[in-house]
């Protein structure tokens, strides 16, 4: 007898297309399961998710096999307790809700409007690339204070290290154009900081850390803050397009943009799983753990946990606790960009609303979200007027 059926017979191919309808499954039958072809357990309830990220000596990133660090090498992303900590801390102050708001609306604002302006004539567009990704660069960039790279070189860099990292999640050999986009990324990190740019927030983390762990790190937030932000934007418009109810419901009133994008940050997240290796042997729920399995926390799942989420697959403006929702991870590792990312998307949106009238999706070009590990679509192509 198999412990765990519905894990047994769970495939990554489901997982990376539509996984929701499996996703309600396991919550439902299997909490906590033993899936083969992750060669691991899935948590996908919310509950028990939380248990694990909050709980970081039971449950760990600092483990070989953490996939990111194969790529980048140690960072606050992969490290927990103490050196968790010492490389975290140096990048935090310019992400506090204050400092990010008074540090990047403007500077948001100018490079949307840039955006949207070069968009305008042409009545449509493909709005992930053309706008959503530039934006996501631009303000990470402009956030870390990296000099000498630009706009599509960032892009290029980062698509390389996403494809190395969802390669290795998925039990695949990553191929070298992760590690050699890294290296590019880690020496234009080392000429900002060597160039002594006294306002970059690199050159002041290499006051307290080394030159390696300054571009891991850099690596690390700037993976984040493009990944994040080009999907909460794409997710988020994609979701309102899809459905004109909740569109008209925000254009009458824009004090509902906020929980259309928490809502959609619950419904699509854009980093669907996070990983954690177990350091004891332990019960969780249904299972007994043994200390080294791996431990995947579904974040697409908990996000739909209808114990806390009633009717958990309607796209809601008005949903009261959208904001219970966990596309930001939780616990220590908590994405230390999220006001950022969610100020992005709140100026993006409302100027592509405002100004792209008549927007809709491109009935030629069909889309949704796809992918195991990062959840967004590949394309948005969209027109308007």
């Amino acid at each position: 007898m198999i412990a765990f059926p519905l894990g047994a017979a769970t495939t990554l191919a489901e997982l990376a297309g539509d996984p929701h309808p499996r996703l309600a499954e396991l919550r439902a039958r299997e909490p906590v399961s033993w899936l083969p072809e992750l060669n691991g357990w899935l948590v996908t309830r919310r509950d028990l998710a939380l248990d694990v990220m909050r709980d970081a000596e039971t449950f760990t990133v600092d483990d070989p096999r953490f996939s990111t660090a194969q790529v980048v090498g140690p960072s606050m992303l992969s490290l927990d307790g103490d050196a968790h900590t010492r490389h975290r801390e140096p990048f935090t102050a310019p992400f506090r809700p204050r400092e990010v708001r008074d540090g990047f609306a403007g500077f948001i604002e100018r490079e949307t409007d840039r955006l949207v302006t070069a968009l305008e004539p042409a009545g449509a567009a493909e709005l992930r690339r053309a706008f959503a990704g530039p934006l996501a660069v631009a303000v990470v960039t402009e956030a870390l204070g990296l000099a000498g790279a630009g706009t599509d070189t960032v892009l290029a860099w980062y698509d390389a290290i996403v494809r190395s990292v969802s390669d290795l999640t998925e039990g695949c050999a990553a191929g070298p154009a992760g590690p050699e986009a890294y290296a590019h990324l880690r020496q234009a990190v080392e000429a900002t900081v060597t160039e002594g740019a006294g306002s970059s927030l690199l050159t002041s983390a290499a006051g307290r850390l080394s030159l390696p762990e300054v571009a891991s790190n850099a690596a690390v937030l700037m993976f984040g803050g493009i990944e994040t932000t080009e999907a909460m934007i794409t997710n988020a418009l994609l979701h309102l397009l899809r459905h004109s109810d909740q569109l008209a419901l925000v254009q009458a009133d824009f004090t509902l943009l906020d929980g259309a994008i928490e809502e959609s940050l619950r419904l699509e997240p854009g980093a669907a799983v996070v990983d954690r290796y177990a350091t004891r042997d332990l019960t969780l729920g249904p299972a007994t753990i043994h200390r080294g399995d791996l431990v995947t926390v579904s974040l697409t799942g908990a996000n739909r946990d209808p114990a806390v989420f009633p009717d958990p697959d309607r796209f809601d403006v008005r949903r009261a606790n959208s904001r219970l929702q966990l596309a930001f991870a939780h616990g220590p590792h908590y994405c230390l960009a999220a006001h950022l990312a969610r100020l992005e998307t709140r100026i993006a949106l409302r100027q592509l609303l405002d100004r792209l009238p008549g927007l809709r999706l491109d009935p030629d070009h069909p889309t949704a979200p796809q992918g195991l590990v990062f959840r967004k679509p590949p394309t948005l192509h969209v027109r308007w007027g």
